[in-house]
């Protein structure tokens, strides 16, 4: 048995022990943040029958920005599952933040976080029919680049769950390899995800300022990598808070903008044709 210096409940515990302890609590936090779900279900079920008196260009633009919001929320359950870490010691060099994570946590987060991310890119394209009216040629730039990083983070997190269990190893040559590995095939790929999530939240902000597209002009206040940025301020100004919404920022960021996004599409004038060529 490997002893290690941290503690469980003031008790120092075992490698395996100390395991068995974080997904105790993890369990339990998921368990203890539940009642928002029932939230959100009413409020999407709320704009659902809404759009059952709209035109089809709202319930098309309705639904994919739903399906954008789906995403959002599946995959950060999975990722809250991965990556939440009780003593918040998030990092991008060390896997620390993980070893709180059980397998079957992990599996069940890692189907969460992969499924979840197939529905990304139909959000994408609700973006790009609320961008189309200032720019159809930047809009589709939008769609195509939004949607090659969801593709690509979609890899990315289909990866967690075996870090995970790398992680959960006795360190060995053997593992510190294999970890060094995955940091150079899969973080990389999180970095492209990032960098797209950037010229996303650009080109909104830009086509949304110009006045001409379904959105308000307001909208570019909450773009993805703003709200993203806002995550991380909340994690270092209110810990307690932002250590659960760390580990899932981007989820959080596109939550918040594809909610308001659906929010807006509702009120996109009722006689506007829906064009056939984007169906």
């Amino acid at each position: 048995m490997v002893e290690t210096g941290l503690s469980c409940g003031g008790v120092l515990v075992s490698w395996q022990q100390q395991r068995r302890c974080y997904s105790r609590s993890l369990a339990g936090r998921l368990s203890n943040n539940s009642g928002l779900l029932p939230l959100v279900a009413t409020l999407l079920i709320t704009i659902l029958n809404k759009t059952k008196r709209d035109s089809p260009l709202q319930k098309y633009l309705v639904v994919t920005g739903l399906a954008g919001i789906l995403a959002a929320i599946l995959v950060g359950i999975g990722e809250y599952l991965l990556h939440y870490d009780e003593l918040a010691r998030y990092s991008e060099t060390s896997y620390d933040f993980m070893l709180g994570t059980g397998d079957n946590h992990s599996t069940v987060g890692h189907f969460f976080g992969v499924f979840g991310a197939t529905l990304y890119p139909v959000g994408c394209f609700h973006i790009y029919l609320m961008l189309k009216p200032a720019s159809r040629r930047w809009a589709s730039i939008a769609f195509l680049i939004g949607s090659f990083g969801f593709i690509v983070g979609t890899v990315w997190i289909g990866s967690r769950a075996s870090v995970s269990a790398l992680v959960q190893m006795p360190p060995s040559d053997l593992t510190d390899h294999l970890i060094a590995l995955y940091q150079t095939r899969y973080e990389t790929l999180l970095q492209v995800t990032r960098l797209t999530t950037l010229v996303l939240s650009g080109i909104i902000v830009w086509l949304a300022i110009g006045g001409r597209s379904h959105y308000p002009r307001w909208i570019a206040i909450f773009n993805p990598i703003l709200l993203i940025v806002a995550n991380f301020v909340l994690f270092i100004a209110v810990p307690a808070i932002g250590k659960h919404t760390m580990p899932i920022a981007l989820n959080v960021a596109f939550f918040i903008f594809f909610l308001l996004s659906v929010l807006i599409a509702t009120r996109v004038r009722s006689d506007e044709p829906l064009d056939s060529t984007d169906v």
